[in-house]
């Protein structure tokens, strides 16, 4: 009983710090100024008139719509999509064998990640007043539109699959994308720099700093950062108490 105590303890801890992390991301767009990207280039200009080149550097929000690269959008590899940003699966689904607590055969689905690929290509934000490049890094947007879910059954998947092998038999793929279409209305927080000569808005250097693009508004993040800090804070405090209660009573 102890060890299952201390295991609800753990998970309440980890409850804790999810809450903190929640509150310091939503404080962080609470303290962010947006800005508009034809004052950011006004700053940036006028920093570079006083002998500072390439060293303008600035955590803020900018809200605008997406815009292709100045090659050309991209086309989701799975759906063909026009987009700005994408981002596919492959997952493998099969079934294996195992045996239960009392010792008897059984069967269970699992699911294995064979592919999990973003897009890298930089894109660019535009507002009523200019024009921003966007350094993705690798990030997930939050909210992406899913364009393309299909599962392909047994054989038909790139495995082989619908066979049994060393007890386990594969069912199929699932095919999943995600996209950013031109024109997609995003909030970004993130470090606008000009280091590559031209304002670009990315990932901050400080680890501290939160790197957040989104399909949703400012006001409907901080909302949701708001609830998922209360669930956090109070589930992870109900299960660390339970936890406890269960450590002394196994000790006694």
């Amino acid at each position: 009983m102890w060890i299952v105590g201390l295991v609800l303890v753990a998970l309440g801890v980890a409850g804790f710090l999810m809450a903190q992390r929640t509150r310091a991301r939503r404080h962080a767009m609470i303290a962010a100024e947006t800005q508009p990207i034809a004052e950011l280039e006004e700053h940036r200009r006028t920093l570079a008139d006083l002998g500072t080149v390439r060293g303008f550097r600035k955590v803020c929000e900018v809200v605008g719509a997406a815009h292709p690269h100045p090659d050309g959008p991209l086309r989701a590899p799975q759906s063909g999509v026009e987009c700005v940003w994408f981002r596919q699966t492959v997952v493998h689904k099969y079934s294996e064998q195992y045996r239960d607590s009392d010792g008897d055969w059984r069967r269970r689905e699992q699911n294995d990640t064979v592919l999990d690929d973003t897009s890298r290509q930089g894109y660019a934000l535009v507002d009523d007043s200019g024009i921003i490049g966007v350094d993705p890094n690798g990030a997930a947007p939050d909210r992406p539109e899913k364009v393309h879910e299909n599962f392909v059954p047994g054989g038909q998947g790139p495995s082989g699959g619908g066979f049994f092998h060393g007890g386990s038999q594969s069912l199929g793929m699932t095919y999943t994308e995600w996209v950013i279409r031109p024109g997609q209305q995003l909030y970004i927080l993130g470090e606008v720099h000009d280091r590559i000569g031209p304002l670009v808005i990315g990932k901050p250097e400080s680890s501290s700093e939160p790197f957040i693009v989104s399909t949703r508004s400012e006001e409907e993040l901080k909302a949701s950062a708001a609830g998922a800090q209360r669930w956090w804070a109070w589930g992870g405090s109900a299960v660390a108490v339970l936890g406890i209660v269960l450590v002394v009573v196994g000790l006694l």
